[in-house]
């Protein structure tokens, strides 16, 4: 793996940082190649429990990198977007471990929408999002037209969409876009408890509530009880459950351990 992506471990939590500063984390193909593959191990490790995106630096992630897309040998953006963007979203949704997206600085463009691919997404008080598409004359790529609607309502989604204007942490907090705005000299530390508890919790229960929401969007309500069933039942199965209950019964804190 290049340095364009870093990792790090804290017991059970891993960190994965978007490392290009100097161009504001924005995104190329090697360095789409190399996220993608950062995924895929902490998806793969069981000793991981709850995952953490960030950036280098003073921005969170601007983006697409423009000189590779004007590059004179540059592939179309079916290529840019499938393999950089749509294979990246696509597993932070179907990981089944809390996924937060903790924003540093500026998220910009697909990286606005990276962000909101997460489960969880906290972000500095200092921070904005830009859905900076119309700027250039493209359409919210990264799940852009299919999470805004859902997040904040067509009419938001639109304005946020066409008009391309900054929006503060804490305004996204209004509307629903964010779950969270931490003041910037807290936000370390918010970061850290929050992980913590994450990944403190019953990561498969976490992994198949996150299933059941995924597939709730685009299902009709007597198709996702039979859902919600099923993987009730999965769950059920789970050392977490039967801990859970012993230790509601004995009246003592649960000890999770993700299995």
């Amino acid at each position: 793996m290049s340095h364009s992506i870093l990792i790090s471990n804290r017991e059970a939590v891993r960190t994965i940082t978007l490392n290009r500063p100097e161009v504001f984390n924005s995104f190329n193909r090697a360095m789409g190649h190399d996220f993608q593959v950062a995924l895929d191990d902490a998806g793969a490790d069981p000793s991981v429990r709850c995952v953490i995106i960030t950036g280098a630096g003073k921005a969170f992630c601007a983006g697409q990198d423009l000189k590779e897309v004007t590059a004179p040998d540059a592939p179309d953006f079916t290529v840019i977007v499938e393999e950089t963007y749509n294979a990246s979203i696509r597993r932070i949704r179907a990981m089944e471990k809390p996924v937060i997206g903790a924003i540093n600085g500026v998220a910009a463009g697909a990286g606005a929408n990276i962000a909101l691919a997460c489960d969880l997404v906290i972000a500095k008080e200092s921070t904005s999002f830009i859905q900076a598409f119309s700027r250039i004359g493209l359409i919210p790529d990264s799940g852009g037209t299919w999470f805004l609607p859902r997040l904040v309502g067509m009419q938001r989604a639109a304005a946020l969409a066409f008009l391309g204007d900054k929006l503060s942490a804490l305004d996204a907090v209004q509307m629903g876009l964010i779950y969270r705005a931490i003041a910037d000299d807290a936000f370390d530390n918010e970061l850290e408890q929050l992980s913590n508890r994450l990944a403190a919790l019953p990561t498969r229960g976490i992994g198949l509530t996150k299933k059941a929401f995924n597939a709730g969007w685009d299902q009709p309500l007597t198709t996702h009880l039979t859902l919600e069933r099923d993987l009730q039942m999965e769950a059920s199965q789970t050392k977490d459950y039967s801990e859970g209950v012993a230790a509601f019964l004995e009246k003592r804190p649960a000890k999770f351990t993700g299995q």
